[in-house]
């Protein structure tokens, strides 16, 4: 067999479709990657590049599973390096902190489970402090398209491993905006869930109320398979709870700030042209825009590093940095170092908590069913800019960022029309951390003219009543199957529910002509692509048929076949599984 080349860049559907046409193995992949890695190795993209040796148990696990068994079967990402890999190296770019964690963080299992392959650990700002991508004693990562100028950060090499065509995807953390301003300068998706929707166990904290797992992407319905296998509530993570991203809608509104923006650097004038070129494009979606005074997001923003929260970077690191004198990167330290003033005492700390709370709330209620619009960043540096005046410079890339994660906010970052040759620039939607639908509706719009990964054509919703719900030993095939959650429901009062004589024991749904009740379900949304090797994997006597809801709609589900409930005890009574298994 000729081995097809991989594209300059690719998609993870791309992938799996030369895969499920044999025309490519993961070893063709990952060995043509290997070369466009050494190729690149002067842009410092990586810390710990991929090598045949640790990746070949990965390989070898997938030899004996089929493309069609595993929604991310063969798909190669990268891992910022403050994101633990099981044996490998953990540094957060400080040579003299490294760590080998013994297992892998949680949104990494996750994305290992459903059959990705984990390339290796990628250049970052260290310790995620910075928007640049030059604060690395590992290298300064250099634009995936234009080397002289910065990559972004912090997390650059993550950026440019996608942009560059190493991986399909990756991932990368976001406090400030550090999962969306690489995204910008190198004309990528970034995708930044709510506060606490992807785990954050095994990720080295930089402010752990703020830090935020988040993907890179040049496709949207990657990015929504990721975050489909991610998210999900983590008992290791404190942190973590139940946010569910519904289906994509469309905002009632759209909201830009009617203070004039400021852009900088030296192509300030070149972004200020493609803000307003992406400005237009909104114009013509045809949703109703309205202009807000913005100065609060200012003013929240501006509590992140100008007053005492960032005494929450110095409370997880500073007992390291006061133990390593002159290790630490200078810039990094000196940033860090400023979260120990003594005016950031309690005091100073309730009295910024107090102020974010009522920004928080202003937020919340003025984004309500609505996205708020605004560039990414307003301009770029060369990389040699950002040496001589590394704080001012990087202080500019968070001017349109720094708010998002102090008011609870989801953002995502796409790429508008570029600003010039090879000189990407990106927009960014905000709305609720419960809003996630709107940014996603409003991206697919913004990016294909139409409603695409998340409609109805593409998706499907499934409803279970057993053990592939969460928290359940079967959950992991939903999550495999790229199936989210979307809510609990319950059918039509006309089904029974049998336990039958299986081991495990499991439950057998059936309509009934007789006296039946209404059975709590949970609804999950999963590609249609997937919906047939799912079905396949049910075994007799159950099977998907189409179940009648509360509200007389009718989804695909499980279903039993009748003479199995011939010898099953009649659980009706309980109308829910879960709570046979509580009582």
């Amino acid at each position: 067999m000729k081995t097809v080349s991989l594209p300059k860049t690719f998609s993870v559907q791309w992938l799996r479709n030369m895969y499920i046409k044999k025309e490519l193995t993961p070893e063709d992949v990952v060995h043509q990657i290997f070369t466009r890695v050494e190729a690149d190795k002067d842009m410092n993209i990586w810390i710990t590049p991929p090598t045949l040796d640790e990746l070949k148990p990965y390989l070898d696990r997938l030899a004996t599973l089929s493309p069609e068994a595993l929604p991310l079967w063969g798909i190669p990402f990268a891992i910022k390096d403050n994101i633990d890999v099981a044996h490998v190296p953990t540094t957060a770019g400080c040579k003299e902190y490294t760590y080998i964690p013994s297992e892998h963080a949680t949104v990494v299992q996750h994305l290992i489970d459903a059959g990705a392959i984990p390339l290796g650990k990628t250049n970052l700002d260290q310790f995620a402090t910075g928007l640049v991508g030059t604060r690395s004693p590992y290298g300064e990562t250099h634009n995936a398209l234009k080397p002289e100028l910065i990559s972004g950060g912090s997390s650059s090499g993550s950026a440019v491993s996608v942009a560059r065509g190493h991986a399909a995807f990756s991932l990368g953390t976001d406090t400030a905006g550090s999962g969306r301003v690489p995204a910008g300068l190198n004309r990528l998706i970034g995708y930044k869930p709510s506060l606490g929707a992807w785990s954050s166990a095994g990720v080295v904290p930089a402010c752990k109320s703020l830090d935020c797992v988040t993907a890179f992407a040049h496709e949207w319905s990657d990015v929504l398979l990721v975050d489909s296998i991610i998210r999900g509530v983590d008992d290791r993570d404190p942190w973590s709870r139940s946010v569910v991203r519904a289906s994509s809608a469309l905002p009632e509104k759209i909201y830009m700030v009617k203070e004039p923006l400021s852009f900088y650097g030296p192509f300030a004038e070149q972004y200020e042209k493609a803000w307003k070129q992406a400005v237009k494009k909104i114009e013509d979606l045809s949703i109703p825009i309205e202009y807000i005074d913005g100065s609060y997001l200012s003013k929240a923003a501006a509590l992140l590093y100008d007053g005492p929260y960032v005494a929450e970077r110095w409370a997880d690191l500073g007992e390291f940095i006061t133990s390593h004198e002159e290790t630490v990167f200078p810039v990094t330290e000196q940033v860090l170092r400023s979260g120990a003033k003594s005016e950031y005492d309690a005091a100073a700390l309730f009295q910024a908590s107090h102020k974010l709370q009522s920004f928080k709330h202003k937020a919340y209620h003025q984004l309500k069913n609505a996205v708020l619009v605004m560039p990414t960043a307003g301009g770029t540096w060369t990389r040699e800019q950002v040496r001589e005046n590394p704080i001012e410079t990087n202080s500019d890339m968070g001017r349109f960022t720094n708010h998002c994660n102090l008011l609870d906010l989801c953002a995502v970052s796409l790429p508008s029309q570029d600003a010039d040759l090879d000189l990407p620039f990106g927009i960014s939607f905000f709305s609720t951390f419960d809003g996630e639908q709107f940014i996603c509706g409003l991206s697919e719009l913004f990016l294909n003219g139409e409603r695409t990964a998340d409609s109805k054509k593409d998706t499907t919703l499934v409803a279970v009543c057993g053990l592939h719900m969460r928290g359940f030993p079967l959950e992991s095939q939903m999550r495999e199957h790229g199936a989210s959650f979307v809510r609990k429901d319950q059918t039509a009062p006309y089904y029974q529910l049998f336990k039958l004589p299986t081991s495990p024991a499991k439950p057998g749904l059936l309509r009934t002509q007789q006296q039946g009740e209404k059975i709590e379900v949970e609804l999950w949304e999963m590609p249609l692509s997937l919906l047939g090797s799912f079905a396949d994997s049910i075994p007799s006597p159950l099977g998907l048929g189409k179940i009648t809801l509360e509200d007389g709609s009718e989804v695909a589900g499980f279903l039993c076949e009748a003479h199995a409930t011939e010898d099953a005890e009649d659980i009706t009574s309980y109308r829910s599984w879960r709570a046979l298994s509580t009582s």
